[in-house]
């Protein structure tokens, strides 16, 4: 029998908001993939060792995850770390993979699922917290009210869009064009506070537009409102 390709989120980044499920999964499996080429540099590995420190001691396998744009080293670099992880899989070895956040959620971890998918291998997704409600409990914010949507989009691929009009808006990746997103919130009459490196010792809380660094930081993440 081939084995289980486990996709964890590891959530934001405290340990404490690691699920259950997830600590026991990586505590019962000895490879554990990790999305770099150092694993035991990743921000994904530091999470998860200190909820469960026998990780450690397990079998770390990197898979280089390269954030360029150009699409055909994008999915070179895919198939690559699909076949690394397939080579334990055909073995009937099972493979978890650790992943910031949620595993469903602008995660590296989909692009290795659809191609091993495809394979006919079989994948077992664990939920873990997303960023924007890791961020929303550090701010007191709700992040909806009775019948107020949710819209969760990536910002530096939408500058040039109008927000919604109604509901809560979740900006995320927004570092590289903080000072654009910051022109686009107060063009559009937005309130927002922002969350860097949430959960993380790095930690740092903006309560306005105004306060908000144009020199953020990647793990940087935008609620805006119209209350």
């Amino acid at each position: 029998m081939k084995g289980i390709l486990y996709g964890i989120g590891v959530g934001p980044g405290d340990p404490e908001l690691m699920t259950l499920k997830a600590c026991r999964i990586i505590r019962e499996n000895q490879v554990i993939a990790v999305p770099g080429e150092n694993p035991k540099d990743t921000v994904a590995y530091k999470i998860a060792v200190q909820a469960v420190p026998e990780l450690a001691d397990k079998e770390l396998l990197p898979i280089y995850m390269p954030m360029v744009m150009d699409k055909a080293e994008q999915q070179r670099q895919h198939e690559a770390g699909a076949a690394k992880i397939a080579e334990y899989l055909d073995k009937g070895i099972n493979v978890v993979f650790l992943t910031l956040g949620d595993v469903t959620i602008y995660s590296t971890f989909t692009y290795l699922q659809f191609i091993l998918e495809k394979q006919d291998y079989t994948i077992s997704l664990v939920s873990g917290i997303p960023s924007f409600c890791a961020a929303a409990a550090r701010t007191n914010v709700p992040l909806s009210i009775w019948q107020e949507p949710i819209h969760v989009i990536p910002a530096r691929q939408s500058l040039d869009i109008t927000l919604p009009e109604d509901g809560t808006v979740v900006l995320m990746k927004s570092g590289s064009k903080m000072a654009k997103v910051k022109d686009m919130l107060r063009s559009q009459g937005r309130q927002a506070v922002m969350v860097m490196d949430c959960g993380m010792p790095t930690e740092q809380i903006f309560n306005s537009v105004d306060e908000i660094p144009d020199d953020a930081g990647y793990y940087s993440l935008i609620i805006a409102t119209t209350r």
